[in-house]
């Protein structure tokens, strides 16, 4: 939230420095974003009198003026200002001045061949006003000379961050309230005065949506005259980030900045019959101010008339019944609305603005008789009109807490022993009201106090957080025992596992569009959508770690990246068999484009395939602790992945602890990536846990005395049998001498039978204690082609 000092000072009687507001700001607990100085973007603009203007002798539409800057040597300067005259004194931006509109810096240089040093400004230039007709002029006894900035004042301009749970700060008097409490200064009382009313209200106003819309105030003002608003106003809208529109709409934000009321004016010839609030009928339409139309529901709450809908209630006014300049008598809306509903409301829209942020969080429902007057009062001051009586439909809830408090609790929870009359100067200051027996009423501003402990965090930023002393958390004596859990542990060897063999890591949203996350929502028991979401966009959990790494490979491809290897190691979102959500430890990789490029020994690019997804499956399986030897590579890895390029690594039939392959072209066209993508997703949740105590230390490793014997086998087996599923018959064939079993040979063709593929495998044999003999090496190669002959396969002769 922005506002500048001046604004400030409208409701804190204090002589503190812009520099010492800020830095209490956050020491109270209101983060101070930034402190810009305005008078800082005027450096190098003088005040300036013009002493000639002689016509271009190049250009019809320039002058050439010969201008005094008070340094003795006049300045000539091309200008093509219509009101540039002799006398005028003005604003002149010297060389090396930069403009704040444009951004540009000045320079001396030649216009139509004539030198110019420099420029006379206007004040949309220096982002003073929105008059660009001519330059700006000052009055005749400005001093020539002087800074422009010193001339014209610096009102320092502040952004303060507001967390959602202080409401009460959305406007300006809030943070003086809290300024003051700080003691820095001196909270000046509201001035809301009833302003009577001269005739009845003829336009009738009720609340047909009392849950929605609790207490609907208002009031007629006729013959209004909707132009400028003063400078003031303006002024105080510009340190806000508002653009001035009219008096009317003006007053309305002026009010809601200022004291945190959201408020709207009506143009009363636009409304017709009674107005009121209501819920919206499904499939109703409303034009928003914005320009934008939007489709509404029967959840969301209107303010409409017997016509329509002219109203987003709390969110948006219409754009039908907005004011104009040809408005003369309006409707005054001041109410308060569910804050759910509105957030709900907004979520569904799409939809934000200064009144949905305001209400959303909670505005103070004691201040609708008090928000109407002020801006009853400010438009009758500003564009004259007479006013009507009030109406009031519905009440608003009573917003006060009574809480049972122990000044103790400073010192015991919040860290800082306080005296019990500080504790209720700070309170009373803060709004809050506390009886001899510390029975704390909480004030209707502030809704986020729910209990004791919010008592203690008021009572101590005010006396100051600096106070609180830092204090060492208890340790036992002796070596620390580590804290990391198991499945910590296991984050953090993978990560680096992964890290290790070359892939970047990537950190994605845990939230996906509803369509991506459908796309892999398939047996995984179906999708958790959020009822809070932080967009529409992003309202499913991630029930696969793919999607969202198949969208980082397509934003690395789409800058030009020719091949990528990412992963993420987080969660997946399933939902479980008793309706609860369900996290799962899972390991993503996707694997994009080229593999190697091209090159003179390679020829051309090699794109990653299956098998390199197999291989990284496998090393990252291995080195997460999972019985890489005893898997069995099957079938069935989900509709996303291309059917004859891909498997499942499972421990049993049912125990699924990976799946890789290829990307479904289907898959790959519904994220808009036009290059062949290998891809695996390690279930690390499925990895049994090891058996037995765990222990830091290593098994001790002696290395054989014998050297290890190899010996080949060739076996004739049927082509649809996986080569996985023969080595891991031969590895089982003699456990105390088989001590690995690699794949060296794949062939099919001349002198293997139709319908079989021949299978050469490579043993690697380990004595123990002594060297093998021929009938020793004869046993082990008989179980071991017993154990491939139970898989059909034939020893080839």
């Amino acid at each position: 939230m922005k506002f500048s000092l001046s604004w400030l000072k409208d409701h804190l009687e204090t002589e503190a420095s812009a520099e010492a507001i800020a830095e209490k700001l956050s020491a109270i607990g209101l983060e101070l974003e930034s402190l810009e100085d305005p008078a800082a973007r005027l450096s190098g603009f003088v005040v300036a009198r013009v002493l000639t203007a002689e016509r271009h002798p190049n250009a019809d539409k320039l002058q050439v003026l010969s201008v005094d800057t008070g340094e003795g040597q006049p300045l000539q300067v091309v200008c093509g200002a219509p009101n540039a005259r002799a006398g005028l004194v003005g604003v002149l931006g010297l060389p090396g001045a930069v403009v704040p509109a444009g951004g540009f810096e000045l320079k001396k240089s030649a216009i139509r061949g004539v030198e110019s040093n420099g420029m006379m400004c206007s004040t949309r230039e220096l982002e003073l006003g929105e008059d660009h007709d001519g330059i700006i002029e000052l009055p005749g006894d400005a001093p020539v000379g002087t800074a422009f900035a010193a001339y014209h004042g610096s009102d320092p301009v502040f952004d303060v961050a507001i967390t959602p749970n202080r409401p009460d700060c959305m406007g300006v008097y809030g943070i003086a309230r809290d300024l003051a409490a700080a003691g820095l200064g001196t909270l000046k009382p509201i001035a809301a005065q009833a302003v009577p009313g001269n005739f009845p209200c003829p336009m009738p106003i009720r609340t047909d949506d009392p849950e929605g819309c609790p207490a609907f105030y208002g009031r007629v003002i006729r013959g209004v005259k909707n132009g400028p608003s003063p400078q003031w106003i303006q002024d105080r809208l510009k340190s806000a980030g508002q653009r001035p529109i009219s008096a009317l709409v003006d007053l309305t934000n002026y009010v809601m900045l200022a004291y945190g009321r959201p408020a709207h004016a009506y143009d009363l010839t636009q409304l017709s019959g009674a107005v009121f609030a209501r819920r919206a009928r499904d499939g109703e339409t409303c034009l928003a101010l914005n320009g934008k139309e939007y489709t509404l529901d029967a959840a969301m709450t209107v303010i409409a008339d017997d016509n329509g809908v002219h109203d987003i209630a709390g969110i948006m006014g219409g754009e039908h019944s907005g004011c104009t300049e040809a408005t003369s008598d309006v409707l005054l809306e001041v109410a308060y609305f569910d804050p759910v509903r509105i957030g709900d409301t907004g979520r569904k829209l799409n939809l934000t603005s200064d009144a949905r942020q305001r209400f959303e969080r909670g505005v103070d429902p004691a201040f609708l008789d008090a928000g109407l007057e002020l801006l009853t009062t400010l438009i009758v001051e500003i564009c004259g009109g007479e006013p009507s009586e009030v109406i009031r439909a519905g009440e608003p809830p009573k917003g006060t807490k009574v809480i049972a408090y122990n000044p103790v609790m400073a010192e015991t929870l919040g860290g800082v022993a306080i005296a019990e009359g500080e504790q209720r100067a700070i309170l009373h200051a803060l709004g809050f009201a506390a009886d001899a027996q510390w029975n704390v009423t909480a004030p209707s501003w502030r809704p986020d106090v729910d209990g004791a402990p919010d008592i203690v965090e008021e009572v101590v930023r005010i006396h100051g957080l600096d106070g609180v002393a830092s204090t060492p958390l208890p340790r036992t004596d002796g070596v620390v025992r580590p804290t990391a859990t198991a499945v910590q542990r296991l984050e953090r060897k993978v990560r680096r596992a992964v890290a290790a063999r070359g892939l970047n890591e990537a950190i994605t949203w845990s939230f996906l569009p509803e369509a991506e996350a459908e796309h892999f929502a398939e047996g995984n028991g179906g999708l958790w959508l959020l009822a809070n979401p932080i967009s529409e966009e992003m309202k499913a959990m991630r029930p696969s770690l793919l999607p969202g790494l198949l969208s980082a490979a397509r934003r690395n491809l789409d800058r030009g990246a020719a091949g990528l290897g990412l992963f993420e190691l987080g969660r997946r979102y399933l939902r479980g068999p008793s309706g609860h959500s369900d996290e799962r430890l899972t390991l993503g990789v996707v694997l994009a484009g080229e593999k190697t490029p091209r090159g003179w020994a390679s020829g051309k690019a090699q794109m990653f395939d299956a098998f390199d997804a197999k291989a990284e499956a496998l090393a990252l399986l291995a080195e997460a602790g999972a019985p890489v030897d005893n898997l069995q590579v099957m079938g069935e890895a989900g509709a996303q992945f291309h059917p004859g390029q891909s498997a499942t690594l499972r421990l049993g039939p049912k125990t699924v602890l990976a799946r890789f392959g290829m990307v479904h072209p289907a898959t790959l066209k519904h994220f808009d990536v036009d290059v062949p993508v290998a891809a695996v997703e390690l279930f690390l949740d499925a990895i049994p846990g090891k058996r037995g105590a765990a222990t830091f230390a290593r098994m001790h490793y002696a290395p054989p005395a014998l050297q290890a014997v190899k010996r080949d086998f060739a076996f004739l087996v049927d082509a649809a049998l996986p080569a996985g599923d023969l080595v891991r018959a031969v590895r089982s064939a003699d456990k105390a001498n088989v001590v690995a079993v690699r794949l060296f040979d794949d062939f099919r063709g001349q002198g293997v039978p139709e319908g079989q593929k021949s299978l050469a495998v490579e043993v690697t044999l380990q004595p123990g204690e002594k060297s093998y003999d021929e009938a020793e090496l004869k046993a082990i190669a008989e179980r071991i082609t017993a154990a491939a002959a139970k898989l059909g396969a034939m020893l080839r002769g």
